[in-house]
């Protein structure tokens, strides 16, 4: 009898060590994938606004195409009950980012189309209704091609991007579509491009030069050239929830200033300061130079966009600034957007 009574606790034991062991597999598996930032050579000619040259167009043409070798096979089309879109897979076990009115309510059995025509199915996961992110995995085994993660925090308006997708749904014998552009307007909450996109595309990868994932297609803005993707960082950021096959419909406000910078200085020169913002109410002027906000140095625009996603709408931020060679000193109340 007391032996019986000691193995007990034992086998107990043992199977709560295999339990947490499977369950912790279980979440390694579902861990966001690594984002890769490292710094890569890229062309001079990608990191200027406009070519200058017919060298800087060849430039950006090879450029492209040796992204393209890298991304195309990433690509996928998504077929989720009726309705077709587009997204890209980002792990090696199959993970899928792609738009969350693509993707719909969480596990519903869906259909992924790699870019040779091939079929394989997946489930749909979590889905933030209020960002329009969406997360599906693909159910079976297989070697997928994977497209690196980038961040989206750092990229700079003019910067060149390139878009991948299948306009007007997957068509047999048609690889994804390929349209180069340029960002046009950033926000922690998306990033507009004139990157042409019509019907289909939605939820397709948008690359920066590197061939990193920066963003997802969501919205078509008033004309073809003027388009939403959902920033990448807004996925790695609620990971845990879109894989757990959560849905909800929060966007987190995001604090607003009211100024534009120039965008061909190397420091934060405020070009514009919009009328009726926090920013015009602080005293914040054309030609100021922020240096310092909230108490931190902002050498660029990186940096001050780090400090702003921390904030939120009714904040008070100290802002420091050089006016005509003086520093000034500010108090500004972020309002919302």
């Amino acid at each position: 009898m007391a032996r019986t009574s000691a193995c007990v606790p034992t086998r107990l034991a043992r199977t709560l060590a295999a339990f947490l062991l499977l369950l912790g597999a279980a979440r390694s598996s579902a861990d966001a994938p690594r984002v890769k930032n490292d710094k890569v050579d890229l062309p001079a000619a990608v990191t200027k606004g406009v070519p200058e040259s017919v060298d800087d167009l060849k430039a950006i043409q090879a450029q492209t195409k040796k992204v393209l070798d890298k991304v195309i096979p990433c690509t996928v089309g998504v077929v989720v009950g009726n309705s077709s879109g587009s997204g890209v897979i980002v792990s090696k076990d199959g993970y899928v980012l792609t738009a969350g009115h693509v993707s719909g309510a969480p596990n519903r059995d869906c259909i992924l189309i790699l870019s040779d025509g091939k079929r394989v199915k997946g489930k749909t996961l979590g889905q933030n209704r209020g960002i329009d992110s969406g997360l599906i995995k693909i159910t079976e085994k297989g070697d997928w091609p994977v497209a690196d993660l980038g961040r989206s925090s750092p990229l700079k308006e003019g910067q060149w991007v390139i878009a991948t997708g299948h306009p007007g749904g997957y068509k047999q014998g048609r690889s994804p579509v390929v349209r180069v552009g340029r960002i046009l307007e950033l926000d922690p909450s998306l990033i507009r491009t004139d990157c042409t996109l019509v019907g289909g595309d939605s939820g397709g990868p948008l690359f920066d030069m590197a061939g990193r994932v920066i963003g997802i297609h969501s919205r078509i803005g008033m004309t073809l050239r003027s388009n939403i993707h959902v920033p990448v960082d807004t996925f790695v950021d609620t990971w845990d929830r879109l894989a757990s096959a959560e849905s909800w419909s929060g966007r987190a406000e995001q604090p607003y200033l009211g100024i534009h910078f120039d965008l061909s200085a190397k420091n934060l020169r405020v070009q514009e300061v919009y009328e009726g913002t926090p920013a015009e109410k602080a005293g914040l002027k054309a030609g100021d130079v922020i240096f310092k906000f909230d108490g931190r140095r902002v050498d660029d625009r990186e940096d001050f966009t780090i400090v702003m996603r921390e904030k939120k709408p009714g904040d008070e931020v100290d802002v420091e600034v050089k006016r005509d060679g003086e520093k000034v000193m500010l108090k500004v109340k972020l309002a919302r957007k």
